[in-house]
């Protein structure tokens, strides 16, 4: 361990607050990251395991006191579920930091002595390749705890770059457990942005932009594939990307992603990261990256970055500094493409309330009223574009990239009180939104920054850079609500910058702010289960409904049978019903560890869909009930008359 035993015992006889003082030459200028302050919040804090919820790794902060009795909410300290090797507790950071120690301790209790007595330290800058630090070829192992109250300060060689870091137990009181109370010592990266992305960072003319495209395309054939969804008013295509393994097709279990972005055509930073995004997703594929190689190969991936290219024109004539707050905001005539959908959410909650739902009405795949399709209705032909293509495609999860602010924003975004401008109007899947707008806020470099300045007047990163629609502004209409009541996606909206376009030699930076943020959200539709509806034969089948009690709102399967339900950890009861088929249900558990777990459904034949079976095979219909009723009234009333008649007779 680099520090040795004389410091060891040194660091023993102060508290922790003294012995930061007594040495503050050892720690150089880095403080500690905040685990004691609450500077770092629970969501940044994880572990391979926990005991219960009061030992979880939220608890795991330095001096936290643990409560008076065992076993409740607020313990003190982190404590694995098992007692092995394998077991690690992490801090995100949010971004890069230079991590120079740790300091431990080990549980609160007044009744149990457990703490950690060595220690591994494990550094990434993705979550997913771990580097542990080394004394040469050999694990560095730090000395740690030797009773559970005194902190001990560990300091690294050298200072060591990363944005998250694993404290991995490898000894542990022999009468005890492995519980733990930490804290990191790290200083942020401060210096001026720079990007080692070879990329072309400029804004691109509808001409430049489908150039560039076809450039992606060229450089990645085997998983790149240009198509276009529709056209604008002025006729301009709407070109889409997809990245996949195999593209072109739809593979059984393999779900479907969406980027889009431009939808107001001044918001011009969503349609230059989305550029940007396929060009770095291509050429870290070619390269070998790990990550981007697992994303492709496991997900169908479609990236669409300019939905209103005529109002782009009128801004980029413009330019970017003089384009002002609504200049090419709307399409060509006129309308908000982002507002312009369908408003489903009246019509759901009218089923509501007259109980219709779930008997007479599903939650689900609400339908499009008529008049909305009739070619006289107010509805630009990009957003007739979008819905068809939300309507073809299976999608899981999608993301709409806006601009003029930063913070996330999830369904619903119209009130359910048709007075009120804003209020909170959660879905049936309220903390699955949260938890996706949350991972993608918490991994922007400035969105949750306490100390940035607001954009204009909301301060959201007071509520973690995120906030549920209505609750920031009603709107009727939106893409997101459509999304959600229409189709199996979950869609949110990502306001990427407080400039909607930004000079260029800013993209640079703005690409460095988003680029960890649009690679974590897209690994978000690998959370919750996903499998196959099958019947005895191995078919698939198509359009069964996929229900998980205590949540409102079903989705359901495509057309190969695979269905995807983004969930968050925990375990859920699963009824699956197709027509014609029986129901069958099955507790689906999730776990934390990115990546869906596979709950699998086979469905026989129900009885009266056997009888119709055999019924038409014979060329005859099924007696309905109705027509057994009355059958047996009419036997009921022969077999009266004739016991009346023999009673007359014999009389």
């Amino acid at each position: 361990a680099p520090n040795s035993h004389e410091a060891l015992k040194q660091t023993e006889r102060y508290s922790w607050r003294d012995h930061i003082h007594l040495s503050s030459s050892l720690l150089t200028d880095c403080p500690p990251l905040g685990l004691e302050t609450l500077k770092i919040d629970d969501f940044q804090l994880h572990a391979s395991s926990m005991r219960h919820y009061g030992l979880g790794p939220h608890r795991g902060r330095l001096n936290i006191q643990g409560g008076l009795y065992e076993d409740d909410l607020y313990d003190g300290g982190w404590c694995a579920g098992r007692n092995d090797p394998l077991q690690w507790f992490e801090v995100d950071a949010r971004r890069l930091m230079k991590f120079t120690g740790v300091v431990t301790q080990g549980r609160s209790s007044l009744w149990s002595s457990d703490w950690v007595s060595s220690y591994k330290v494990l550094l990434s800058n993705d979550s997913h390749s771990w580097v542990t630090l080394k004394n040469g070829s050999r694990d560095l192992i730090f000395s740690a705890n030797r009773e559970k109250e005194i902190p001990v300060l560990n300091l690294f060689p050298k200072p060591m770059v990363a944005r998250y870091i694993r404290i991995n137990p490898r000894s542990w009181y022999s009468s005890g457990s492995i519980c733990m109370r930490v804290e990191i010592m790290g200083c942020p990266i401060r210096n001026e942005v720079t990007t080692t992305d070879n990329l072309d960072f400029r804004h691109h003319s509808y001409k430049e932009m489908r150039q560039l495209m076809k450039v992606v395309n060229e450089m990645c054939p085997n998983i790149t594939r240009i198509y276009n969804i529709g056209k604008s008013y002025n006729g301009q295509k709407l070109y889409a990307i997809e990245i996949s393994d195999n593209p072109g097709e739809h593979e059984l279990g393999e779900p479907e992603f969406r980027y889009t972005a431009g939808s107001h055509g001044n918001e011009v930073l969503g349609r230059e990261l989305l550029l940007l995004l396929m060009q770095f997703m291509c050429q870290e594929y070619l390269s070998g990256n790990t990550r981007i190689r697992r994303l492709v190969d496991e997900t169908r991936i479609h990236l669409l970055p300019s939905i209103n290219p005529d109002g782009y024109e009128k801004a980029s004539e413009a330019g970017s500094e003089l384009s002002g707050w609504s200049l090419g905001r709307w399409s060509q005539d006129g309308l908000d493409i982002h507002h312009n959908f369908p408003d489903l959410n009246s019509v759901l909650w009218e089923a509501e309330a007259q109980k219709w739902v779930p008997r007479k009405f599903h939650n689900h795949h609400v339908p499009i009223p008529d008049w909305y399709r009739s070619t006289n209705a107010t509805v630009a032909v990009e957003t007739r574009a979008l819905v068809s293509w939300m309507e073809k495609i299976p999608f899981v999860l999608g993301g709409n990239l806006q601009g003029g602010e930063l913070v996330v924003t999830f369904p619903f975004d119209r009130t359910r009180s048709v007075t009120a401008l804003r209020e909170a109007t959660p879905t049936a899947d309220d903390h699955v939104f949260r938890w996706l707008a949350f991972s993608y806020a918490s991994t922007h470099r400035l969105m949750t920054h306490a100390s940035r300045r607001v954009c204009h007047t909301d301060d959201f990163a007071k509520e973690d850079g995120t906030i549920n629609g209505a609750s920031w502004h009603t709107a009727a209409g939106s893409m997101n609500d459509f999304s959600y009541l229409h189709t199996n996606c979950f869609e949110l909206s990502m306001y990427v910058g407080c400039d909607k376009f930004p000079h260029e030699t800013e993209l640079p930076e703005e690409w460095e702010n988003n680029r960890e943020s649009l690679l974590v959200f897209m690994e978000q539709v690998h959370r919750g289960i996903k499998g196959v509806v099958r019947d005895v034969q191995g078919k698939g089948i198509a359009n069964a409904i996929i229900a998980v009690d205590g949540i409102n709102h079903d989705i359901r399967t495509a057309s190969d049978g695979d269905y995807w339900r983004l969930l968050n950890p925990g375990e859920y009861r699963v009824t699956v019903r197709a027509e014609g088929f029986s129901v069958s249900s099955k507790v689906c558990a999730v776990g934390y560890d990115i990546g869906a777990s596979s709950c699998d459904f086979v469905l026989g034949r129900s009885n009266l869909s056997r009888i119709r079976e055999i019924m038409q095979k014979f060329n005859k219909q099924p007696i309905s009930m109705r027509q057994r009723l009355r059958q047996r009234r009419l036997i009921f009333y022969i077999v009266s008359y004739y016991l009346l008649f023999l009673d007359v007779f014999w009389l």
